[in-house]
């Protein structure tokens, strides 16, 4: 049961007690632990070619957002700049850090601005091209979160922030089981995605760009269930209200204690 909970009209955090639910060098570091061909790959989701077509034709639209309206940009939000704070202080004496889907790698340069070694990776090409431009003091690379063969206990954190809802329900617990067995003892996985019942077809994002692919909502129990499966101890939820410009919000952080 959570040993916390602090309610405000906007939001809820809940902690978790620990009795309960189950440069140069940052390039070599990247070509050391990125994008091997897994001996035990997740599921290819049968639209991944779609998905990445349709990120590449939104990229562009995507990273006028992010600098016109602070879309994507955790500072512009305290609780998301808070959940992200919380998450580096806990993973920065642990190890490097990588955000899997990074898009133009925003967040990772907010992290590696923290101090923490972090790396992107994306499914987009497009979206990594932006990212290399905007951030050229990160590495970035081009992949997929079901192709992805971390080494063992290499990670002090793994981002999936607003970047796992395309995977396939069927698909998503062997990636996070991916990402729980690179994390070193201590290290935590940081989720943040849309909350809901429904999954639902995009043809249209990003001012009117045309997309093909499928958001897969969750409620915050069962991704919670879900991190519980792959091994990893939930420590915090955080859940955000609809406000104008997205719907309901959960973010989850789990560590790998052993």
């Amino acid at each position: 049961m959570p040993s916390t909970n602090i309610d405000n009209p906007e939001s809820r955090m809940v902690a978790f007690d620990a009795d309960t639910a189950g440069s140069d060098s940052s390039s070599i570091w990247v070509r050391t632990i990125l994008i091997v061909m897994s001996l035990r790959p997740a599921p290819r989701p049968a639209d991944l070619d779609i998905v990445r077509a349709s990120y590449d034709r939104a990229a562009d639209n995507y990273v006028e957002m992010v600098a016109t309206t602070g879309i994507g940009d955790i500072r512009t939000h305290p609780w998301l700049k808070a959940a992200m704070d919380a998450f580096a202080s806990a993973v920065a004496p642990i190890g490097p850090v990588l955000d899997v889907g990074c898009g133009p790698g925003t967040v990772t340069a907010y992290l590696a601005d923290c101090g923490i070694e972090a790396s992107g990776v994306d499914l987009s090409p497009r979206m990594i091209d932006h990212a290399r431009r905007l951030h050229p003091h990160c590495t970035f690379t081009v992949g997929s979160a079901t192709d992805l063969d971390l080494r063992p206990a290499s990670l002090g954190g793994i981002l999936g922030w607003w970047s796992l809802f395309n995977l396939p329900r069927d698909v998503l617990p062997s990636v996070l089981a991916s990402f729980a067995a690179a994390l070193r003892p201590g290290g935590q996985l940081i989720i943040a995605t849309h909350v809901g019942d429904d999954d639902v077809e995009r043809t249209e994002a990003y001012n009117g760009v045309p997309v093909q692919w499928t958001t897969y909502q969750w409620q915050p129990e069962q991704l919670i269930a879900l991190v519980q499966q792959a091994g990893l101890r939930p420590v915090a939820d955080l859940r955000l209200a609809a406000d104008p410009t997205s719907g309901p919000t959960t973010v989850v952080v789990a560590q790998r204690d052993n």
